[in-house]
């Protein structure tokens, strides 16, 4: 082989070699963006690539406005008013009846102690990170990012339960329960789901009844729900506290409706739609102001 032909030889060698490197370098995951929690105090959670999304303006409703669930109220605005100023806390599921506003007052009640707290000396601003029920593997991941950074955050799953095989819930019960290093005091976890033991019994029976051990099959599954410390019901609200709800937003968004007509439509809709929850109420609210000619802000 001629010096001309090895020279060429080892040229094409070195471009495929370069190739081969290119293409390993783009499969490895980018390192996580930095962020400016100082930009928003909310964010979405996007594990590939590893990025949080500010939220300009959260999709929530003033916290007086959710009515009919007093006592949840209370015991959330509780945990996260203690976990805001630095004191300990539980993580939260938020499970029962749909529509009845437990997304809405997780988003509310992070809302509402900012403005408590936020000029208090000291204050570290509590920051609410949503992600996705399709991303929980990459739970414990946002957690350790989170654990140096000098603010408080509440990491928010909604309708979050498990189906089928599915085997993320391990990746949930190793974030909640923190492994050797522990939980990051700064980081709490609040979910919402319409099962209290997010998985449906008919799962967990088919566990129980094909297992050497009957009760052990669904000790690991039924007992993701004891790392929540705290467990706060909602249950289907009643005629009264539904029209209460209704009157509720009418004077807040000020709507120009006879109280007569205003009850026996809220009522009558209630009926067609099967219910009665806030997100019925809601519903009939946007209907109502859109025939009113009126804009709800």
């Amino acid at each position: 082989m001629t010096t001309k032909e090895n020279t060429s030889e080892v040229a094409l060698l070195t471009s495929k070699l370069d190739e081969i490197v290119s293409l390993l370098a783009g499969s490895l995951p980018k390192p996580p963006v930095p962020v400016n929690f100082d930009e928003a105090d909310a964010f979405v959670f996007h594990p590939s690539p590893f990025e949080l999304g500010p939220v300009a303006k959260v999709n929530r409703v003033d916290l007086s406005l959710l009515k009919g669930v007093d006592h949840s109220k209370k015991m959330l605005m509780e945990n996260t008013s203690r976990f805001a100023k630095g004191f300990p806390a539980n993580n939260v599921l938020l499970w029962g009846a749909r529509g009845m506003g437990k997304s809405s007052l997780v988003k509310s009640a992070h809302a509402a102690i900012n403005i408590e707290h936020g000029t208090s000396e000291g204050y570290r601003k509590l920051i609410l990170i949503e992600i996705h029920r399709e991303d929980i593997e990459a739970l414990p991941a946002l957690m350790n990012e989170l654990r140096s950074a000098p603010y408080n955050f509440i990491i928010f799953c909604d309708d979050l339960s498990f189906d089928g095989d599915d085997t993320s819930y391990k990746s949930l019960k190793a974030a909640l329960d923190g492994g050797i290093e522990g939980r990051p005091s700064n980081v709490l976890f609040y979910a919402t789901s319409n099962r209290r033991h997010l998985l449906p019994r008919d799962m967990m029976e088919n566990e129980r009844s094909t297992a050497i051990h009957a009760s052990e099959a669904v000790e690991e599954k039924v007992s993701l729900s004891d790392r929540f410390g705290l467990w706060i019901g909602f249950h289907k609200c009643n005629q009264d506290e539904y029209l209460d709800m209704i009157y509720g937003y009418t004077e807040h968004f000020n709507l120009k409706v006879d109280q007569e007509q205003l009850r026996a439509e809220a009522l009558e809709w209630s009926t067609t739609r099967g219910a009665r929850s806030g997100r019925v109420a809601w519903q009939f609210i946007q209907d109502l102001a859109g025939r009113l000619g009126q804009t709800l802000s």
